[in-house]
C-alpha cells in the first residue's frame, strides 16, 4: 500500500486547493499590503478577505484576530503579554502539567522573573482536574492557560467549567491553545468566555508558518515584540501573505459533521482491535467522543515506541510517540509520564491521529501490520506473545 499517513497531529499534508491559492498569490497579490500603490491596495484588501474568513468560522470581529508566524510564537506573544500588563495585580499563573511545550517553556522562563507557577494534575485519561484549579486560584493569580485538547491524548478538557471558575475573580485572563482543537471540536470562544486563543494552519492541511491568536476586544495584553505596526504592533513585519491566504483556504475547507464522525469511526475502530486482538496494551485516549476525534495514544507494554514506529515505517505506515517537538529526544513524553502509567507500558506509547483523508482499508492495513509488529518485537525482546 501507499503511504498511511498517521501522524496528522503533527502536521497535515497541504491540500491542493491551498496550494493553487498560495501560488495565485504570490502570482499576483505579491505586493506589500503596507504599501499605498494600487497593488498594495489590492494585497490588502485580499489580506482583509481572509483575516474575515477566519474569523467567521470563529465567531469574532476581524479586529480580535492577528497573525504570527507559529502556533509557539502565537502563545508567547499571549502569555508573555499577559502576564506583563497583569503583572501589578499579583504573580500566580496557572498551568496543567501536560501542556505542550510551547507553554510550559514559556512558564519555565517566567518563574526565572519571579512568577510562581502552578502546575495542575491530569487523571489517568489527561484530562485537568477542576478541583485542583478551584483550590489553587486566588486574588493573587494573573492568568490561566490551559490547552483545549491534548496535543498526545486528544483528551478535550472542560474548558467551560475553568472559565466559570476564572470568571469569579478579577484580573484574571484566561489564555486557551486551541491549535489541536481547530476543526475537530466545537469551541465557542464567546460562551467559552476565553480572553486568548491559539490556532495555527499546518493542523489542518494549511501551511507551516503561519498561525493566529484571538485577542478579545476587552483585554489589554503587552507587546513584546517591537517594530512596525503590522497586526496591531503585536507581530511586526510584513505579513505572510500566501501563508495567511493559504490558512484562511483552509478554514474553507475544514472537515463537515460528517467527516468529523467519519475520523471518529476510524478512530474508535482501530481502538477497539487493539484492545481485542493484541494483549498487555493501555488505551490512554477516552473513547465515545470524550476526546477529539483525530487523537488515539496507546500504549504497549515491553515495546519502545521508537522501535515500533520504525517497524510500521518498513511497511510505509506513519506514526509518532508523541509531540513531534520532542519525540526526537527519545525519553519519555511529561504527558505519558503524568498518566501514572506502569513503567513497563511508558516507553512503548506511540500516537495514531487521523484526517479526513484517511480510510478504512487504511486502518485495517495499519491493524494488520501493527499486531504483526508487536508480536514479533515481543518475541525478539523476551517471548511475549
Amino acid at each position: 500500500m501507499n503511504n498511511v499517513y498517521l501522524d496528522n497531529a503533527a502536521t497535515t499534508k497541504v491540500i491542493p486547493e491551498v496550494i493553487t491559492e498560495m501560488n495565485k498569490i504570490m502570482d499576483t497579490y505579491y505586493a506589500n499590503p503596507s504599501s499605498l500603490h494600487r497593488l498594495g491596495l489590492k494585497a490588502e484588501n485580499r489580506l482583509k478577505k481572509a483575516r474575515k474568513t477566519i474569523c467567521d468560522i470563529l465567531k469574532v470581529d476581524p479586529k480580535e484576530l492577528i497573525f504570527a508566524g507559529s502556533g509557539t510564537v502565537a502563545n508567547n506573544i499571549a502569555i508573555q503579554g499577559a502576564v506583563n500588563h497583569l503583572k501589578k495585580f499579583g504573580n500566580r499563573i496557572i498551568t496543567s502539567s501536560t501542556e505542550h511545550k510551547s507553554v510550559l517553556k514559556i512558564f519555565e522562563y517566567l518563574k526565572t522573573q519571579g512568577f510562581e507557577i502552578i502546575y495542575i494534575p491530569v487523571n489517568n485519561k489527561g484530562i485537568v482536574n477542576l478541583d485542583e484549579i478551584k483550590k489553587v486560584i486566588n486574588k493573587n493569580t494573573i492568568l490561566v492557560s490551559i490547552m483545549a485538547v491534548n496535543n498526545e491524548t486528544g483528551s478535550i478538557n472542560p474548558i467551560n467549567k475553568i472559565a466559570k471558575v476564572i470568571n469569579e475573580y478579577d484580573h484574571i485572563y484566561f489564555h486557551v491553545d486551541g491549535v489541536q482543537a481547530l476543526g475537530k471540536i466545537p469551541i465557542n470562544l464567546q460562551v467559552n468566555k476565553i480572553d486568548l486563543y491559539t490556532i495555527s494552519a499546518h493542523k489542518i492541511h494549511g501551511p507551516k508558518g503561519i498561525a493566529a491568536l484571538y485577542i478579545k476586544n476587552s483585554v489589554i495584553i503587552d507587546k513584546i515584540l517591537q517594530g512596525s505596526n503590522q497586526e496591531q504592533g503585536y507581530y511586526p513585519g510584513t505579513e505572510n501573505m500566501p501563508g495567511i491566504i493559504g490558512f484562511s483556504e483552509a478554514v474553507n475547507h475544514l472537515p463537515s459533521l460528517k467527516q468529523i464522525n467519519k475520523i471518529y469511526e476510524l478512530k474508535n475502530y482501530l481502538a477497539e482491535k487493539i484492545k481485542k486482538e493484541i494483549p498487555d496494551v493501555i488505551i490512554n485516549t477516552p473513547l465515545n467522543k470524550r476526546s477529539a476525534p483525530h487523537i488515539l495514544n496507546v500504549s504497549f507494554s515491553d515495546i519502545k515506541g521508537e522501535i515500533l514506529i520504525h517497524s510500521l515505517e518498513s511497511a510505509n505506515i506513519y506514526i509518532s510517540t508523541g509531540s513531534a517537538c520532542s519525540s526526537k529526544k527519545n525519553k519519555i513524553s511529561h504527558v505519558i509520564k503524568a498518566l501514572n502509567l506502569p513503567t513497563n507500558y511508558q516507553q512503548g506509547s506511540v500516537r495514531f491521529s487521523f484526517s479526513q483523508h484517511n480510510t478504512r482499508k487504511e486502518i485495517k492495513y495499519t491493524f494488520k501490520n501493527l499486531k504483526e509488529k508487536v508480536k514479533n518485537l515481543r518475541k525478539i525482546i523476551g517471548g511475549k506473545k
